[in-house]
């Protein structure tokens, strides 16, 4: 089994307290949180065992994704850049944490929505862990300094 991924484009991305636009051709719009790492230095077909050393940090990232256009895309085999790609769709931060200052083999993600905790889960409990995603990606692509990989999400996706 490999790891479904997918882009978002640069202008999905916006800081933690922006605003997130709905777009008129959705008519539901879940969240998905995700611990996101931050690629510090170019990354080609890098060995699961050596991927820490090519990661600068960790932050958060909110996978904001049109369910009715993925659910669209996915019975029609089409990618899923139309459900995720919008403008501002990729929140991320506040803060960026070094590699050397977490932990994150059971890191605790949680998402609250107007103080009701909507998500929560652990970073044992993901399919792909870290150095596996990186090394199949970098398979794949080049990874760049400053990309940023959205890691999955826990339970609990929603609008």
């Amino acid at each position: 089994e490999r790891p479904v991924f997918f882009l978002k484009p640069p202008s999905a991305l916006i800081g933690p307290n922006s605003t997130i636009v709905l777009p008129r051709m959705s008519k539901r719009v879940d969240h998905e949180v995700e611990l996101a790492v931050i690629i510090g230095k170019r990354a080609r077909n890098v060995p699961a065992k050596k991927v820490m050393d090519y990661v600068l940090g960790y932050t958060i990232l909110l996978d904001i994704t049109a369910r009715d256009l993925q659910a669209e895309a996915r019975k029609s085999g089409m990618p899923w850049t139309l459900s995720k790609g919008f403008d501002t769709f990729a929140p991320v931060g506040p803060r960026v944490v070094d590699k050397r200052e977490l932990d994150i083999s059971d890191l605790e993600i949680g998402l609250k929505v107007n103080g009701e905790l909507r998500q929560l889960g652990r970073t044992s409990e993901m399919v792909f862990k870290v150095p596996e995603l990186i090394e199949y990606i970098s398979s794949v692509m080049t990874l760049e300094p400053g990309d940023i990989i959205a890691t999955g999400t826990p339970a609990g996706v929603g609008p």
